[in-house]
């Protein structure tokens, strides 16, 4: 069903191309390693900042709930008269962020030379000087999730469904980008948006072309 659907949204953002409608942004993309596997990015737009806002709503810090009501046999012992609270715990930021993923429009697709596609379900991107360009995607399935050519993951964000794909362009219509399955996911409070951690120290995932 899922294949079905992604199948489904590739047609429709094939259908806008013919119709002659330009991309918001395309690039090319490889592997940085020995096996060259070959990636095309593609927005049909940018997300806008209301798109945005639950993703890194989701990011957020909990807020600590009322209390727990005793239960009735606290005062004889029970298990809340031992400082249990009971119920489910609240859900982690990685679990919330991933239902923001889900819910969030597709704005655009990543594919290889097969038929289907990842959705993207967040994009932003900011200038610098020097024409150089900061691009932050992300996409709601695992990108080489059963590839052996991909890396290994790690870190916070290695059991999420989701990738984010942090990008830097030099102005001169090359970059690098470098992703979620080996670095933690934050939010940049100074540029308002999802990124990585530690930009620099990430190894690189992909080499990136305009």
């Amino acid at each position: 069903m899922r294949v079905a659907l992604i199948a489904v949204l590739v047609g429709a953002a094939w259908t806008g191309r013919l119709m002659g409608e330009e991309p918001a942004l395309r690039l090319g993309a490889v592997l940085a390693g020995a096996d060259p596997v070959r990636l095309t990015i593609e927005l049909l737009r940018w997300s806008t900042d209301t798109e945005r806002m639950p993703l890194l709503a989701a990011l957020a810090p909990a807020l600590p709930g009322p209390p727990a009501a005793p239960a009735p046999d606290a005062g004889r012992g029970g298990r809340a008269g031992r400082g249990g609270r009971g119920g489910a715990p609240p859900p982690s930021p990685m679990a919330r962020l991933t239902t923001a993923v889900k819910a969030a429009p597709t704005v655009g697709f990543i594919w290889g030379d097969g038929p289907t596609g990842y959705a993207i379900k967040y994009a932003w991107r900011s200038g610098a000087p020097g024409g150089q360009e900061r691009i932050v995607l992300v996409t709601e399935r695992r990108l080489g999730a059963h590839s052996p050519s991909w890396p290994a993951a790690s870190g916070t964000a290695a059991d999420a469904e989701f990738t984010l794909i942090e990008i830097r362009m030099n102005g001169k219509s090359a970059g690098e980008a470098k992703s979620s399955p080996t670095s933690a996911v934050v939010v940049d409070a100074v540029a308002n948006t999802l990124a990585l951690d530690s930009y620099e120290a990430a190894p690189i995932l992909l080499k990136v072309t305009r």
